[in-house]
């Protein structure tokens, strides 16, 4: 079957030029955007009953912009003023800099890493007397709280937004040959919106060991799987594959 439109369960980038657009246009594609997952804030109540005084804290771990949106947010709801004398610790520059919509950015004590969280460690261990707080969704990878755990660092773990399916009533995927997931939380709206879903010669896209065990484990065959050294991005991956699923189906 030669596969001619993809669905990727991401949402649509806008006016930000996708990175599948050029493969899209080599081979004639017609690639639709629909998030199959969405994040819904933590209440204020559901915030007490986690026990965590944001006050008795010295310094905030951020490693995504949510999670900076649903900290200051639940702040305000709770009428908590962050003191300026509050530390921020971010996984990534683009994300430190995204501090600038909540607070005066050249006045606070701010460090960010490259991207990666062994890196940003290096600068969470010169301030280890600190008292950490690290805002989550309620799926977060493990590795992070084991990581700040085995370098013995004060921290609380807080769960501030969730992750929860998307409605996707009005969205057929008969017309899809292929559909790509990025998280195990878009298997489990698959089966919740489409609890009858029968793969028949649809292809399926994963992205990360995660997502792709989650499809497996769903019954599903898995035909695109990234990141692997020829396919460090899903972008490529389906460019490969597309290129090999063409050539096969002239």
């Amino acid at each position: 079957m030669k596969v001619k439109r993809v669905l990727i369960s991401q949402p649509d980038p806008g006016s930000e030029k996708s990175p599948y657009q050029e493969t899209a246009e080599k081979y004639g594609l017609k690639i639709d955007f629909r998030p199959f997952i969405n994040v819904e804030g933590v209440n204020a109540k559901e915030f007490r009953q986690q026990k965590i005084d944001i006050l008795a804290h010295t310094a905030v771990i951020f490693t995504a912009r949510t999670a900076i949106d649903h900290f200051f947010r639940i702040c305000e709801e709770l009428r908590i003023t962050v003191p300026e004398t509050m530390k921020y610790f971010c996984i990534s520059e683009s994300i430190a800099l995204y501090l600038q919509k909540y607070i005066v950015y050249r006045k606070r004590k701010i460090f960010f890493g490259n991207g990666k969280f062994e890196d940003l460690m290096d600068s969470i261990t010169k301030h280890k007397d600190e008292k950490f707080l690290l805002p989550l969704s309620d799926i977060h990878k493990p590795e992070i709280p084991k990581t700040l755990d085995k370098a013995k660092i004060t921290y609380s773990k807080s769960i501030l937004f969730k992750t929860v399916s998307s409605n996707l009533s009005d969205l057929s995927l008969d017309k899809y040959d292929l559909v790509i997931f990025y998280s195990p939380a878009g298997i489990t709206s698959l089966k919740e919106n489409y609890p009858n879903f029968d793969q028949g010669e649809k292809k399926i896209g994963a992205f990360g060991p995660a997502t792709s065990k989650a499809v497996k484990e769903a019954g599903l065959s898995l035909d695109i799987e990234a990141p692997t050294p020829e396919a460090p991005s899903m972008a490529k991956a389906l460019e490969l594959f597309i290129k090999k699923n063409h050539k096969d189906n002239k």
